[in-house]
């Protein structure tokens, strides 16, 4: 968790420094060319403008949610965030693992899924031993809980 606050700093960072310093140097050059009506240097300036305010905002809400979270409220024995969950897809009879994460972490073929994903939202609350059937893009998947290990259990033995 610490290194996607991290991330998130960083680029937020890099973002203001060119909101508040590129962005208007780059501005005042294109204003310079004259005619604003038919400047496209001025209008892509001002466009990127406007993406990199909309995007600090988005992380700046972000970094706020991370803030709020409640390591407490994350259960020590069922699927949360921060789990690494070994399920058995019953239809394949293949065990699967998987680590919950947030999604600005994920990366499917490296087993790293969303809790916000089908298959993360399916398998967040569970417990070993359940079996749930998990709506996806392909279909219908059932799957077994086989194994868990919860982000208590990670931070215990670190």
């Amino acid at each position: 968790m610490e290194d996607i606050k991290k991330k998130l700093q960083e680029e937020i960072a890099a973002l203001e420094h060119e909101l508040r310093s590129e962005l208007p140097k780059e501005i005042l050059r294109a204003r310079a060319l004259g005619d604003l009506s038919e400047n496209a240097e001025y209008h892509a300036a001002k466009e990127r403008q406007r993406f990199v305010d909309a995007r600090l905002g988005q992380l700046t809400a972000r970094l706020r949610e991370f803030a709020m979270v409640d390591m407490t409220k994350i259960p020590r024995d069922r699927v949360g965030l921060g789990s690494r969950v070994i399920v058995l897809d019953v239809d394949k009879d293949e065990e699967i693992a998987y680590n919950l994460v947030t999604s600005e972490e994920a990366d499917a073929p490296a087993g790293k899924i969303s809790t916000s994903s089908p298959i993360g939202r399916g398998l967040l609350g569970k417990q070993v031993g359940d079996t749930v059937r998990i709506q996806i893009p392909g279909g219908t998947r059932e799957m077994e809980i086989v194994r868990l290990t919860t982000i208590h259990d990670l931070a215990a033995s670190s």
